[in-house]
């Protein structure tokens, strides 16, 4: 009997140092969750004997018990980095037409080709959809998608009317040169750029000439000429807009638009017709050129710029064109008994009958942690508490084996002595 008894306390021994040993080699990985080994002893009993007289038969293993303690938090520059401080675990699918979903602590994401948010095994993170204002309109796993970033945002819209106020120089010169020619700095006194938009939403730039013409005492006159990129623009045939100021500097009459006639440019094949105002705040004073205020009505597509992920898991996406646009919201599961779970491996683990259904939710609900943001969830393995398990599981196994030799040496002993 001593033979089996010693024998799967050997059993035993080699089991927790197998577990320990596992815990050690995934100290490194992410959200990785370290196992506890858990024995019990083994009686064997009749009716008829006696309580004081019974010999136990060793132990066996009851259970390699997870353990769901929080691991280290790391600060990371990637905003996809994901850790959740507290109870609960990210939902992700193998690909977007998996039905299985599997659930994760290693929050470590990244954008894939296709603009989908995944993990380093290309599983896709899941979210619920929300409207407009970021409030969530469907729950349940059914309802949960995958999250994918959106490459723009809104419609191209073209430029249909530009204001500007400027400044001129009263001191500045009328040019020797008669005759006005972009390529010539000599010809014209200031100039000043306005991005605006074709059809396609391209940005184009618009460049403003401005030429004195005259220089009196009672006032002054000036030209200016217009382009977008090389194509010079016009209204009803004239190819320039005048500008007149009396004596103190004032804008001779009321401002109105100057309407363009339609244009197409290079980068587009909608033609393009917009009509550009002076304010009223434009002045000639002895002060030097200035550009008081500009505004254009044109609009490009948004390019997405940036990503932002709040405490209660909200996704919203910023684009180039100053919009930003909630995309939605990160979904968190959690279990009655988590030590329940089936380990799948790669920091993946499924829900069993003993771990109970997914209850899902959102970052700091109740039961549910609060998300951050930035940040990486390390293995919670104590490198120092599985070194001391480590020795102690190898003194067992050592003891266990010298008590299995001495039965033998019994044993040994008691055939000599038949013999």
């Amino acid at each position: 009997m001593s033979f089996y008894t010693s024998l799967s306390g050997l059993q035993a021994s080699q089991t927790d140092m197998s577990t320990i040993s596992h815990n050690l080699a995934n100290v490194g990985t992410n959200g990785f969750k370290k196992s506890r080994t858990e024995f019990a002893d083994v009686i064997a009993s009749s009716v008829s004997l006696s309580p004081t007289q019974m010999v136990g038969s060793g132990t066996v293993v009851k259970a390699n018990r997870q353990q769901f303690g929080q691991g280290n938090l790391i600060q990371s520059a990637n905003t996809l980095d994901l850790a959740i401080s507290g109870d609960g675990f990210f939902a992700v699918k193998p690909d977007i037409d998996a039905a299985k979903v599997n659930f994760t602590r290693n929050g470590g994401f990244q954008v894939d080709s296709d603009r989908y948010v995944v993990d380093a095994q290309g599983a896709h993170l899941q979210v619920y959809p929300v409207d407009g204002s970021g409030t969530v309109v469907a729950t349940g796993i059914d309802s949960a998608t995958s999250l994918r970033l959106p490459s723009t945002s809104g419609a191209a819209e073209a430029t249909g009317a530009v204001t500007m106020s400027v400044n001129l120089n009263a001191n500045s010169a009328v040019p020797a040169t008669a005759t006005f020619s972009r390529f010539d700095p000599t010809s014209y006194n200031q100039s000043t750029q306005t991005t605006v938009y074709d059809g396609e939403g391209n940005p184009q730039t618009l460049t403003n000439y401005f030429r004195r013409d005259t220089a009196t005492a009672g006032g002054s006159e000036w030209s200016v000429f217009s382009f977008v990129g090389d194509q010079q623009l016009a209204s009803g045939g004239a190819d320039k807009i005048p500008l007149a100021f009396d004596g103190t500097g004032a804008l001779v009459g009321t401002p109105t638009a100057t309407n363009f006639d339609p244009f197409t440019v290079a980068s587009s094949t909608i033609p393009q017709q917009f009509s550009f105002t002076f304010g009223a705040d434009t002045t000639q004073t002895a002060q030097p050129f200035n550009v008081g205020a500009r505004s254009q009505d044109g609009k490009a597509v948004g390019q997405i710029q940036g990503v932002t992920i709040d405490e209660r898991g909200l996704v919203r996406a910023s684009f180039s064109n100053g919009d930003t646009q909630a995309i939605g919201q990160v979904v968190l599961a959690n279990f009655a008994n988590p030590t329940g779970l089936r380990q799948l491996g790669n920091s993946y683990w499924s829900p069993t009958g003993v771990s109970g259904e997914a209850k899902l939710g959102s970052a700091g609900a109740g039961g549910f942690g609060n998300l951050m943001s930035g940040t990486i969830e390390r293995s919670n393995v104590d490198i120092t508490e599985e070194l001391v398990g480590l020795i102690a599981a190898q003194r067992n196994f050592q003891a266990n084996a010298k008590a299995l030799d001495t039965a033998s040496q019994i044993s040994q002993t008691i055939f000599n002595i038949r013999s």
